[in-house]
């Protein structure tokens, strides 16, 4: 029985680390893994500043296209401006955001939705990019759509 449950505790963190890039950032999500309301969420934890990106359903009808975005921090103000500091990438077209709706700049705990124009046709996979003030490259989230 012991040796079954180590061997199925084996089997999780390399199925877990697979989903990640060595450092515990995931980095490309399945839509057939995606949670009901939309994509599984992504992380990335850089320089003690927590940026938690999650690609909400998709689709064809819809007009925008909405990213959840929650910043956490305990060491500075999350000041950056995401509309100016956001950018999405799919086939290659790099798209910017229409707008952020919630918690504006300051504080050390922020939370909203980053709103991109909807893509069509669909593309095959889209990523966002993030670069908050300090950081050397921006933060990637990627999610497979078809």
């Amino acid at each position: 029985m012991r040796k079954q449950f180590l061997t199925g505790l084996a089997v999780a963190a390399i199925a877990a680390y697979s989903c990640t890039d060595g450092f515990g950032v995931v980095r490309i999500i399945a839509a057939s893994h995606a949670a009901e309301s939309g994509y599984a969420p992504q992380v990335s934890n850089e320089r003690e500043i927590k940026v938690t990106a999650t690609l909400q359903k998709t689709p064809n009808e819809a007009k925008t296209w909405d990213f959840d975005v929650v910043m956490e921090t305990h060491t500075k103000a999350l000041n950056d401006d995401l509309v100016k500091s956001s950018l999405l990438i799919a086939d290659g077209k790099q798209y910017l955001p229409l707008s952020w709706e919630g918690a504006p700049p300051g504080g050390h705990h922020r939370k909203g939705q980053l709103h991109f124009k909807a893509i069509a046709p669909q593309p095959r996979s889209v990523e966002l990019q993030v670069r908050l003030a300090g950081d050397t490259s921006p933060r990637s989230f990627k999610w497979l759509l078809k």
